[in-house]
């Protein structure tokens, strides 16, 4: 088994989570994170051209084996904003294609269920088990950044097991 490039997404159309690792499996010899920012002063195709470039350009840069990317779930309570991540998951997509980068869409929920083992575990709960995994031992912040970290992760042992 080789060892692979991946990248996790956490998409926001104000802040996008994303994390690089490098490895195999949850063996991990190099790992990032990064958070792309918009101005909501901006009109929002303003925003997903911001986002959609600074992951077009990593993506050709790094030529990861594969991108992971938190799915949207639908928020009845803000459907504006389940609206808005769809928007900026519309652009990762397009963004991989271009790359020819294979993308899978994990929600929140698989995500803390294979790293914490439980399907409803909280934030900090998630964030905690990415550092155990990683070795860090001060928190991941922002919340987008350890989310793209997680993600990333499932991403490598699900690549590891594939080739």
């Amino acid at each position: 088994m080789s060892r692979a490039i991946v990248i996790g997404i956490d998409p926001g159309i104000a802040s996008t989570g994303i994390a690089i690792v490098e490895g195999k499996g949850f063996r991990v010899d190099r790992h990032q994170w990064d958070v792309i920012r918009t101005l909501p002063s901006l009109p929002q195709g303003e925003r997903l051209n911001t986002i959609h470039r600074a992951i077009l350009q990593r993506l050709q840069h790094l030529r990861p084996n594969l991108v992971v990317i938190e799915d949207v779930f639908l928020l009845d309570a803000a459907p504006k904003s389940a609206f808005a991540i769809s928007t900026v998951i519309g652009v990762v997509l397009l963004a991989a294609a271009q790359s020819h980068v294979p993308i899978e869409r994990i929600s929140v929920r698989e995500a803390k269920q294979v790293l914490t083992g439980n399907g409803r575990a909280s934030k900090e709960q998630l964030e905690r088990t990415v550092r155990s995994i990683l070795g860090i031992d001060h928190p991941i912040k922002p919340d987008h950044a350890s989310d793209a970290l997680g993600l990333a992760l499932i991403g490598l042992l699900r690549y590891d097991t594939r080739s």
